[in-house]
């Protein structure tokens, strides 16, 4: 509970003070007044108040294992189906196997630091391997919601408040320079399979994997030369299972920004006119069977491995083709939106990177003519 006091002086001479002491089901706070002739009275009444209402919230029994049940309860309506399975893996493979015999009331900044220190060591769920800094932020994401529903249920003190977030080092892969992207392009037209054809499409569109593999044929307007994007597809734990096999699971994409018109060059449009199946069947198989993101994957590090370009992930693509469109002068607001971001800062500072070359051709036109 925070110690914050509210203090007023009233009409009638009386002081009038307030703390917080619950909220109600809107999860708005709820107060209890107090009056006295002096500042001093009222203060002393307010502070043994605070010691009360501490007290009570202090306790509470629950354990942390308890607790993140409850939150994933209740969180259960609230996201889509993927983030609640990345949330209860978190829970389960992370959270309650190290917190299992540390009480709630137990746990402090000191116990999380040492827990942020040993994921980042041995976090990997054999023990034997660390995590990424990226992974261990988002348990403590996870945990920070955990302790603020505690708080706000059961009035726990949050213990998350002060500790230690380890700093993301940004990896920047350059991304493919002109004569890999000529390189794949030529390969993929010269070995069309459905697969290099959803490639292409990826490489003129910045589609993410999961789009690309939720693609039907439904979704493309070859009349008006775009494509509809409004699912993706990814595996997620079936919950349905005792022995929580996994599925592939078709939902929304990652934001109300992601549903949207993309329009192809002239080209890419020719190559699918020529290769159109029926509007039911997936743009990666043919069928009506989709191609799942890891094997989308392999296909692409295949193609890589077969054109001698660098190892890189399929999700370079969407980093390229942000690129290509700003070096080619699209209006950032515009390149935003063709990738289904939510706002371009985004944009400008995860997908786009500028190369050598362009920043040479730049600096060129600083030359005095």
């Amino acid at each position: 509970m925070r110690s914050t006091m509210n203090i007023y002086k009233r009409k009638d001479g009386r002081y009038e003070g307030r703390i917080p002491v619950d909220r109600d089901d809107t999860g708005k706070l709820k107060y209890q007044y107090f009056y006295a002739r002096t500042v001093k009275e009222l203060k002393k009444k307010m502070l043994d108040a605070y010691k009360e209402v501490n007290s009570v919230a202090s306790t509470c029994c629950k354990s942390l294992k308890e607790l993140s049940y409850e939150w994933l309860d209740s969180v259960k309506l609230r996201v889509k189906q993927s983030s609640y399975c990345c949330y209860e893996r978190i829970v389960t493979k992370h959270i309650i196997p190290y917190f299992e015999d540390i009480g709630y009331a137990e746990i402090d900044t000191a116990v999380i630091n040492e827990f942020v220190e040993y994921e980042l060591a041995y976090g990997r769920s054999n023990g034997v391997g660390s995590l990424s800094v990226k992974m261990v932020r988002d348990i403590l994401s996870t945990l920070r919601s955990i302790s603020r529903y505690a708080e706000y249920k059961y009035n726990i003190a949050d213990p998350i408040r002060n500790i230690f977030i380890p700093k993301s080092e940004r990896k920047t892969v350059p991304v493919l320079n002109d004569s890999e992207r000529s390189k794949l392009q030529k390969y993929l037209l010269d070995n069309l399979t459905c697969s290099n054809l959803g490639i292409l499409i990826t490489m003129y569109s910045g589609l993410r994997i999961g789009e690309i593999c939720a693609l039907k044929w439904g979704n493309i307007d070859l009349e008006n030369g775009t494509v509809h994007i409004e699912k993706t597809v990814q595996r997620i734990t079936d919950r349905s299972e005792n022995d929580k096999k996994t599925m592939l699971h078709f939902g929304d994409p990652k934001s109300a920004a992601s549903v949207r018109d993309i329009p192809l060059p002239e080209f890419i449009l020719k190559l699918m006119r020529e290769n159109v199946k029926d509007r039911n069947c997936f743009v990666l198989s043919g069928t009506k069977k989709p191609v799942e993101p890891r094997t989308m994957q392999y296909r692409f590090k295949n193609v890589l491995k077969q054109c001698s370009i660098r190892d890189v992930n399929f999700h370079l693509l969407r980093h390229t083709y942000a690129t290509l469109c700003i070096e080619k002068g699209f209006d950032i607001k515009a390149v935003s939106e063709l990738l289904g971001h939510t706002n371009v800062n985004i944009t400008l500072n995860r997908y786009v990177h500028s190369s050598i070359e362009a920043k040479k051709r730049y600096v060129e036109r600083l030359n005095i003519a």
